[in-house]
C-alpha cells in the first residue's frame, strides 16, 4: 500500500491501539529521528520549528505524535495564530509552505488530523489549516491557490545547465557576463536587507531581522544564504535556502533594484542549483507559488511544471476557507499604503503584522 508516494504498512488486526498525545520534551529525539525517517516529512516538520514559533512569534504550539506500541508512527506540527484582522487559526505550519501530517501507516493520518480538529474545538479557533502537499482528509474543503514546483537534480553540472530552457540560459549567462559572483554568508546581515527592501518595494512586511538570525542558528548548515554580489563587490540579490536530506528548497529571497538589469536573480537560482549539485543533492524544490503571479510565471520559465498543494480545512467558526493573500482584493489598500512608508519604519512595523500572517 502507498500513501503520497511513500511505502506504509496497513496495521495489523491484532495490532496494539493507535495513540494520538502531545509531543513532550521528552519526546524530541523520538520525533526527530521519525522525521529524518519519515518519507511523508519535510523540512517543515522538523521540531525546531517549535522553539521557533514559540520563541520569534509568540505563537503557542501543539505538537502531536501518533504512536502504535510504543512506536511513533505519524507527527504532526500545529501552532495557534490570534489576529483581529486575520482571524484565529490552528495551523500546520505558519511560516511554513508544507505541513500537515507525516506518517508511516494510513490510520495515523487520519487520527492526527481528527485530534487537530478535537483540539482546535477546544481551543475555540475558527478553522484549522493542514498544509498539505497531497489529499488527506477527503471530505475537508480544500484551497486551490498554490502550487509547488520540484524537479530532480541531475548528478552533472553541465547536464543540469542544458536543462534549463533556452532563454533561461541566456540569462543566467547574462549574468556571469556582468560579473556576477555569488558568496556563501555565515550570517543574515546582507540577506536581510535586500529581503526588507523588496517586499517593501512589493508592499508586504517583512519578517524581523532576528527571526531570521534564529533559523540560521537552529538549522546550521541545513539553512544556507546565498548573496549575488556585482562585478564592484555590492550585493544585488540574496537567497536563504532550507537542506533536507538530499532535497534543496529556496525559501526567502530579497533583491537591488538593479538585479532585474543584471539578470541577478537568474544567476542566482543558478548558482544554488550548481552548487546544490556539487553538494550531492537530488531534487530541487523552488517553493511555493501562488497562480498568476510572477513567481509562478518565473518558475515555469525554468523549466519547472506545478503541482497543486492540498491545503485543507476544518472550518468550525466560518463558513468559507480563509483568504489571507495579497490576491485578495480587500488588501489592496493595505498594500498601497505600505509601499509608500519610509522603509526604516515599514521595518520597524512590520514584524507587529506579520506575525499574525503565517
Amino acid at each position: 500500500m502507498r500513501l503520497s508516494g511513500a511505502e506504509v504498512r496497513p496495521p495489523a488486526t491484532d495490532a496494539a491501539p493507535l495513540r494520538v498525545r502531545p509531543c513532550t520534551p521528552g519526546d524530541r529525539g523520538r520525533w526527530r529521528d521519525f522525521v529524518e525517517r519519515c518519507p511523508d516529512a519535510t523540512f517543515f516538520h522538523r521540531i525546531e520549528w517549535q522553539d521557533l514559533i514559540e520563541r520569534v512569534f509568540g505563537h503557542r504550539t501543539h505538537f502531536l505524535m501518533a504512536e502504535r506500541d510504543g512506536e511513533v508512527v505519524g507527527v504532526l506540527p500545529l501552532a495557534q495564530v490570534k489576529s483581529l484582522v486575520f482571524g484565529h487559526a490552528l495551523v500546520s505550519l505558519p511560516f511554513c509552505v508544507y505541513g500537515g501530517v507525516a506518517v508511516t501507516e494510513p490510520a495515523a493520518a487520519h487520527a492526527l488530523a481528527a485530534a487537530a480538529r478535537e483540539l482546535g474545538a477546544r481551543l475555540g479557533v475558527a478553522h484549522v489549516e493542514l498544509r498539505n502537499r497531497v489529499v488527506r482528509e477527503p471530505d475537508w474543503p480544500r484551497q486551490s491557490l498554490y502550487v509547488t514546483f520540484r524537479k530532480e537534480i541531475a548528478p552533472d553540472v553541465e547536464a543540469n545547465m542544458l536543462a534549463i530552457p533556452r532563454k533561461q540560459r541566456a540569462m543566467v549567462r547574462k549574468g556571469a557576463k556582468n560579473g556576477l559572483t555569488s558568496e556563501i554568508d555565515g550570517d543574515a546581515r546582507r540577506f536581510f536587507a535586500l529581503y526588507a527592501d523588496n517586499v517593501h518595494r512589493h508592499g508586504t512586511p517583512a519578517l524581523p531581522k532576528r527571526y531570521f538570525d534564529a533559523l540560521v542558528d537552529a538549522f546550521g548548515r541545513d539553512c544556507e544564504v546565498l548573496t549575488v554580489v556585482d562585478a564592484r563587490g555590492r550585493p544585488v540579490s540574496s537567497v536563504m535556502s532550507f537542506y533536507f536530506r538530499d532535497e534543496v528548497l529556496p525559501y526567502y529571497a530579497g533583491d537591488d533594484v538593479a538585479a532585474r538589469e543584471l539578470a541577478a536573480n537568474d544567476f542566482k537560482y543558478w548558482e544554488l542549483l550548481r552548487r546544490a549539485c556539487e553538494r550531492g543533492c537530488r531534487v530541487f524544490d523552488y517553493g511555493r507559488s501562488k497562480r498568476g503571479t510572477g513567481s509562478f510565471d518565473f518558475k515555469k520559465n525554468w523549466g519547472f511544471e506545478p503541482t497543486p498543494l492540498e491545503y485543507e480545512y476544518a472550518l468550525l467558526k466560518r463558513e468559507s476557507v480563509p483568504e489571507n493573500n495579497p490576491l485578495n482584493p480587500k488588501y489592496r489598500a493595505m498594500i498601497a499604503l505600505w509601499r509608500r512608508l519610509p522603509l526604516p519604519l515599514a521595518n520597524f512595523l512590520g514584524p507587529f503584522v506579520v506575525r499574525n500572517l503565517g
